[in-house]
């Protein structure tokens, strides 16, 4: 019982950080130092990645609409007037090859160096110095851009030379744990003109593809063999990922209607410093 309460706490924790740009790896690295799951350390590598697939299944349940590319009904850009061509959306299929154009760096570079890039970067130090950074980046950026109009104010806007440089940003978080998924691509996307609510959007949009992706491959090298703790942990887990993320979402998008990043930006940094502090102080390692 007490395990599943961890899986709890785990599951807020992830349905809260994945999606607001304040690294969920590093929420995720302080909340293990002070709540350890009684697993192995294989199991919580997988864990802490499979998790997010609740957090995915929130983004397809509130964008539904948005995500997929079949119907008949509001189809405003459908392939052909009468039969088949009629129930696919083709706006719906641009968005998703951009996408894809976004997720290739991350992608590419994920498959071939996953193992060697956590080996080498995920630390304390890496963390805390990738939190601090684009915390920095994003008062910086929202500062530069103050009073100024987007160049890109809808998701149908992003042409694919946009998308590749949001995938670039991507690729940042993929190598440096503590950039955040959702951080790097906000933070490029502004930097490239891309509107606060079109670039949080997109980020959901890509995380789909992308942390299926992960999870897949996390429960690939794990294999399927799971006592049944494990299989509760993790299912706890998803789904407190998915109500949590549910919430977190909605309000996001309500918020940067109205506000920018910079809140969260100075967040990342006292977080930074948190963690370099009680890495020097041994609490962490």
């Amino acid at each position: 019982m007490i395990e599943i309460l961890k899986a709890i706490l785990f599951g807020i924790i992830e349905g809260i950080t994945e999606w607001l740009p304040v690294s969920s790896t590093g929420h995720m690295i302080l909340l293990n130092e002070f709540v350890k799951l009684d697993v192995s350390e294989e199991f919580y590598s997988m864990f802490q990645v499979v998790i997010q697939l609740g957090a995915i299944m929130a983004v397809v349940i509130i964008f539904w609409n948005s995500l997929w590319p079949f119907g008949k009904k509001n189809n405003n850009a459908p392939l052909s007037d009468k039969g088949f061509g009629a129930y696919i959306k083709k706006d719906i299929f641009s968005l998703w090859f951009h996408i894809l154009v976004s997720c290739v760096p991350a992608a590419v570079i994920g498959v071939l160096f996953d193992e060697k890039f956590e080996e080498l970067f995920y630390n304390y130090t890496v963390v805390a110095i990738m939190l601090i950074l684009f915390g920095i980046a994003f008062i910086i950026i929202e500062t530069r851009n103050r009073n100024k109009d987007a160049k890109v104010t809808a998701i149908a806007d992003i042409t694919y030379t946009t998308a590749l440089l949001i995938g670039i940003f991507q690729l940042i978080a993929a190598i440096f744990p503590g950039t955040s998924r959702s951080g790097a691509t906000i933070v490029g996307a502004l930097l490239i003109g891309v509107s606060r609510t079109v670039a949080a959007e997109y980020t959901f949009f890509l995380a789909v593809p992308v942390m299926l992706g992960a999870s897949l491959l996390k429960l690939v090298k794990f294999g399927f063999d799971f006592t049944g703790q494990e299989a509760a942990i993790l299912a706890v887990g998803m789904i407190v990922a998915f109500a949590v993320s549910m919430v977190v979402i909605k309000f996001l998008m309500s918020y940067i209607r109205k506000h920018d990043f910079k809140v969260f930006g100075w967040y990342r940094i006292v977080l930074g410093a948190l963690v370099l502090i009680c890495g020097v102080a041994g609490i962490i390692g």
